[in-house]
């Protein structure tokens, strides 16, 4: 076992505080991994303060880990020393259901599910602890739940997009989004500014839809040919049967219905970024007549994940970043959950170990 510095949260009501985790060393069939970036993720928040009312305290948040390879078990081969990885959602699965076989890890139906990176119980015979995640030094991950990362790519950009990323990614793909589609983004947080990068690389035209009219400029930049304000009904009437394809990143419960009608016959609008109840029952009214659909995805599979890895690489995408120390991660939290931001918090895990960023 070693002795491993992190942030931790032990109530629902505290900030994170810096607590020292032990990690064993790497199994037969596993890495250890010192961390070099951490994303910081609105779930993150969400966990911390029990907001799903299953959070297992201590909790060390973090999934979208950068980092490189200091130790290998003996029976690894997918990595080596000094390689440079990823850690995002998911560090273990069954293995065996359909959904694992399928390369579909994250609706592993297993009875324990997907292993978590972090708050989930270990399997057997560490049943008794849970996981901590990349708000640490290190961390030890199985090498087919480790990530290859590409060269060329921002490592702190990079680490997004092993939650972020992926996230976004899944249910376009998942739903043929291409050169045919008029996509929109609702909500230009830190899922939604990705969202339109990539839905842009995939061909689609793009439409963001926010209630913060100082947020069309951004959106512009990101690539977006068109912005709705939707709290502007005026906006919202002229825009009605326009788009093919909504994908929600509203991370908060929220009232579905208004953002129906900007459905064509046959649109479907992905829920994304809310894992709660919905503040308003299903309009059929507003669905029946012109076959519209309310889906929802959620991350991705580890081949996925390493595909978003690779197609960002190849078309130079990154998310938008804004890179703290980790005495910072408390105001990242803050400024998070008072309003999502349309980048993404990155922690230089350098502050952990020295007490000051390296960039």
């Amino acid at each position: 076992m070693t002795q491993t510095l992190g942030y931790a949260a032990k109530h629902s009501f505290s900030e994170l505080r810096p607590m020292t985790i032990e990690r064993a060393a790497p199994a037969a069939n596993e890495v250890s991994i010192a961390i070099l970036f951490c994303g910081v993720c609105h779930s993150d928040v969400h966990q911390a303060k029990n907001e799903w009312k299953n959070t297992l305290y201590p909790c060390m948040p973090g999934h979208e880990i950068i980092g490189r390879v200091t130790a290998v078990g003996a029976s690894v081969t997918r990595h080596a020393v000094g390689d440079t990885v990823g850690v995002g959602c998911m560090v273990d699965s069954c293995h065996a259901c359909p959904s694992c076989t399928e390369g579909l890890e994250q609706y592993c139906s297993s009875k324990e599910g997907f292993l978590g990176t972090y708050n989930s119980y270990q399997r057997a015979p560490s049943a008794a602890q849970h996981t901590y995640g990349g708000y640490s030094e290190a961390i030890v991950v199985r090498e087919d739940f480790v990530l290859k990362i590409p060269a060329g790519l921002d490592l702190a950009a990079a680490a997004p997009l092993l939650c972020a990323g992926v996230t976004t990614y899944s249910p376009m793909k998942h739903w043929n989004i291409g050169a045919q589609s008029h996509v929109g983004i609702v909500g230009l947080g830190g899922l939604g500014h990705i969202a339109v990068k990539l839905a842009r690389a995939l061909g689609a035209r793009v439409t963001v839809v926010t209630t913060s009219p100082d947020k069309r400029q951004a959106a512009l930049a990101l690539g977006a040919t068109h912005v709705i304000v939707s709290t502007d009904a005026a906006d919202m009437t002229a825009n009605e049967a326009t788009i093919d394809f909504l994908l929600s990143t509203i991370p908060q419960p929220h009232d579905p219905n208004p953002y129906l009608a900007l459905l064509k016959r046959d649109g479907l609008y992905a829920i994304n970024g809310c894992i709660a109840p919905l503040e308003a029952p299903l309009d059929l009214s507003k669905m029946i007549i012109d076959r519209k659909g309310v889906v929802s995805s959620l991350i991705g599979g580890i081949a996925e994940t390493q595909e978003v890895l690779d197609f960002c690489a190849q078309h130079g995408i990154v998310c938008t970043v804004k890179v703290i120390p980790i005495d910072e991660v408390n105001d990242a939290f803050k400024a998070i959950d008072e309003g999502e931001p349309d980048f993404r918090y990155v922690i230089d895990m350098a502050s952990l170990r020295t007490g000051e960023p390296s960039r």
